[in-house]
């Protein structure tokens, strides 16, 4: 049951972030990224309310928070890295650096003791995210920002799995309202993008729902099985905007960037089975 929700929450980001990229091509990432985190907090807290916990206490809501510092930086830098650059370059080098970070930080953190699978899934990484980058001959647009957001998507993952299974689901509903704080200077930045059409702020406000979601997933996956599984399950979403970017918005990459990708593919797998 467990992997099943993992891999759900995977199907659900994956749309989220193809969803979300368009969009951003339309619309300022900020606005996208900043309506989105509200969409979120009001389907978190439903959620929350609809599945009651057992017993909720401070450190949860602590951990969640952080988690939601996470979720903010994570999506900041991957709405912005989507709205310039390819969807099948972005989301994988977001995705991969942050399965990486979060198995190393398992185990220098955690204690966690990834067996050799995963550890020549980290050492396939390196060289899969130099040929996604443009393996020296120019970084792809918007590479950078998926760097940056893996950061965000590590501390999302390994902040919200310490939180304890009978807090239910309030510490993603914590985390929203942290988002929404990290993302407020910027936001109010970019006071005048917020100022949408009625069709396009439903839009953002149901893609950052759908993010929520994936997180609920998430979580209650990592309630039932080790963190690390949960982690690399819901971590294989980049297939689903990839697959769509290449196919629906007939995206070109080069040859050395296509096996970057079947080398970012090849460490999830990797990461998965160790």
């Amino acid at each position: 049951m467990g992997a099943l929700l993992a891999l759900s929450s995977a199907v659900v980001y994956g749309i989220v972030d193809f969803a979300g990229g368009l969009l951003s091509r339309h619309i300022h990432h900020a606005a996208v990224t900043f309506l989105g985190q509200l969409g979120g907090l009001l389907l978190a807290c439903a959620a929350a309310l609809l599945l009651p916990a057992d017993a909720v206490h401070t450190a949860d809501l602590l951990w969640g928070a952080l988690s939601g510092v996470g979720s903010g930086v994570a999506m900041r830098f991957l709405n912005r890295g989507l709205s310039r650059g390819a969807m099948s370059v972005v989301v994988p080098v977001s995705a991969v650096t942050g399965v990486a970070l979060s198995v190393l930080c398992g185990v220098l953190v955690l204690g966690d003791r990834p067996g050799a699978m995963a550890w020549l899934g980290i050492a396939v990484t390196v060289p899969a995210l130099w040929f996604v980058s443009g393996g020296g001959g120019g970084a792809g647009k918007g590479t950078a920002d998926g760097l940056l957001a893996s950061a965000g998507v590590a501390v999302q993952y390994l902040a919200l799995g310490q939180a304890a299974s009978a807090s239910g689901l309030w510490p993603v509903a914590a985390g929203r309202v942290a988002a929404v704080l990290v993302l407020l200077p910027d936001a109010a930045r970019h006071a005048r993008r917020l100022k949408l059409p009625p069709g396009r702020c439903v839009q953002a406000l149901l893609v950052g729902a759908g993010a929520a979601l994936g997180l609920v997933l998430y979580l209650l996956a990592a309630q039932r099985q080790l963190l690390a599984i949960a982690v690399v399950l819901a971590s294989l979403y980049p297939a689903l905007p990839v697959i769509l970017g290449l196919a629906l918005l007939h995206e070109r990459i080069s040859r050395r960037q296509a096996l970057g990708l079947l080398g970012a593919g090849a460490a999830t797998v990797l990461l998965t089975l160790g």
